[in-house]
Parts: structure tokens; C-alpha cells; sequence
């Protein structure tokens, strides 16, 4: 077996195809057919097959990624291992907008000059998003603003517990119970993110009406949308603190009791973790 298979088969999982997996190493499409089809005369199977001319995976192909995976990473530890003492190399880490503008960059910034030969590539998607780009080995690192977690096959450290505060302009009605029932915008982050999720099941769950809800594509938006008086908003205490201080927006009163929300760090378990990997997650905690 040639281990340039493997890492084929694991670039079609990751980008959907064999036309874009033949784009990101430069191969013709035919030479990436030619990868799979050796892989697939050596396990004696099909790993992909077309549903409605959209490639999936056989249920072969889907018992082949986690093995495909640890063998790609132990190749990559071999490969690493005459630089074993020096911290190198690309490191790839999801978060979330929130915790990208609120928790990471002092963080990034202690890393980059302790460890300049370190390439950072910083994603931003919702918690879930997240979670998933880790399990498939497209990032290192997951960041998630999410409650308590227990997952499989992860190695997982709970930071900080976040505040989730309702905010409004300071102009507005100051106590949440003003806005029930009325046509005032919940202005929100897009769907899948944790606290927003947490917000709207709280108001099914204890049967208060929902509001009409206007879905941006960033906290800034977000906030200057809330400042300007259009609706009210749900965040991390975090995003909003300079705010609040210099009295842009105003945490509105409220009696609800809302379920506590924590930001979490996770990497996929493994025997061993590179040492860019290891040293983000020493300074990360040390952050704490």
C-alpha cells in the first residue's frame, strides 16, 4: 500500500470529490482515480459510490477513516521526527466569531512570538460546525461556547464559564418581561449557534411567545444594530463588556434562568500530539 493513497482517500472525504481533491494536490483526476481504485484492489472493496450523483461513502469507505487517519498521523510523527524538539509546522483552529474576538487573541499573540516558525490558520463557524472540521481532520483544534460536554474520541478541557447577558440599546425597555409579546426584533448570530439555541428552546420550553427573529453574519452587525434601537440580543458577556462600560448597550434585567454555558477546547485523542498542538493548548490553559 502506498501511504499517498491513503492521504487521497482522506482529501476526498475532506473536500467532497475527486475533482477537488485532484485541484488541492496538483494530480490529474485520473491519477486520483488511480489512488482509490489501487486502495480499493488492496482492501477488496469500493470506498465511494454515486447516490443521485452525489458521491458518498460505502459503509466500507466510512470503516476505513478512523484507521486511514491514525495511519496518516503516525506517517506525519515519523516524518517530524529529526525536528522533534522544534515547533513547527501549520496549525489549523476553529472557534467561534465569539471567542475569536473576545478570548483568543492574546492568546495568538503570546503563541506567534514564543513560536514565530508556526503557521496559524484560524476558522470561524458555529460550535457544531467546529466539532465536526475536528472529528474529520480538518483542523487541530476546536473551539466551542457550548454547555457541558462529553464526547468520544476527544480530549477535552472546559475554559471558562460564559455569562450570556440580553442586551438592548439604553434607550430601550430595561427589564426582559417589557419586550414578551411584543413585535421587538431578537436579533441573533446565524442558526446553530449555542446560546442562541439555548435562548429560543428556553422560551418554548416555559411557553413564552418567540419573536421575530433577524439572523446576521456578525457580532459587530449584531451589536450596532442593537445600539442603533431595531431589537435586543443574547450574547457572551465577553463580547459585549467595553460596551456595556461605556454605556452603548444595556444588560437588560430578567427573571429567567437560563442553563450555564462554558467555552471548551477540544482535540481529537491520539497517542501523541504534535508539539505546536501541545504548546496551544499549554498556553490556552495557562490563559484560564
Amino acid at each position: 500500500m502506498d501511504i499517498r493513497h491513503f492521504l487521497t482517500f482522506r482529501t476526498i472525504v475532506d473536500v467532497g470529490s475527486y475533482t477537488n481533491a485532484a485541484k488541492k494536490w496538483g494530480y490529474t483526476q485520473s491519477t486520483i482515480t488511480s489512488h482509490i481504485q489501487a486502495l480499493e484492489r488492496e482492501i477488496g472493496g469500493e470506498l465511494f459510490t454515486y447516490i443521485r450523483r452525489e458521491l458518498q461513502l460505502t459503509s466500507l469507505g466510512k470503516e476505513l477513516i478512523p484507521m486511514a487517519d491514525e495511519l496518516l498521523d503516525t506517517y506525519h510523527r515519523i516524518t517530524q521526527m529529526k525536528n522533534h524538539d522544534k515547533v513547527s509546522g501549520e496549525l489549523k483552529i476553529a472557534a467561534p466569531e465569539s471567542l475569536t474576538i473576545s478570548r483568543l487573541g492574546p492568546i495568538l499573540r503570546e503563541y506567534t512570538t514564543k513560536y514565530p516558525d508556526v503557521t496559524i490558520i484560524v476558522s470561524n463557524g458555529t460550535c457544531g460546525q467546529n466539532q465536526k472540521d475536528l472529528m474529520s481532520g480538518l483542523v487541530d483544534i476546536a473551539f466551542m461556547v457550548w454547555p457541558k460536554l462529553e464526547i468520544d474520541h476527544c480530549i477535552h478541557h472546559q475554559l471558562h464559564k460564559e455569562e450570556i447577558v440580553l442586551i438592548a440599546s439604553p434607550k430601550k425597555k430595561r427589564h426582559f418581561d417589557e419586550y414578551k409579546g411584543t413585535d421587538e426584533y431578537f436579533i441573533a448570530n446565524e442558526d446553530g449557534c449555542s446560546y442562541r439555541t439555548m435562548f429560543e428552546t428556553y422560551l418554548v420550553q416555559n411557553q413564552i411567545p418567540t419573536f421575530q427573529t433577524m439572523e446576521l453574519w456578525s457580532l459587530e452587525a449584531i451589536k450596532q444594530c442593537v445600539m442603533s434601537g431595531l431589537g435586543f440580543s443574547v450574547l457572551p458577556y465577553v463580547t459585549v463588556k467595553n460596551e456595556v462600560e461605556n454605556g452603548l448597550l444595556n444588560i437588560l434585567e430578567h427573571n429567567e434562568q437560563f442553563e450555564p454555558i462554558y467555552s471548551h477546547l477540544l482535540v481529537k485523542s491520539k497517542k501523541s500530539l504534535s508539539p505546536a498542538v501541545q504548546k496551544f493548548i499549554e498556553l490556552t490553559l495557562e490563559a484560564v
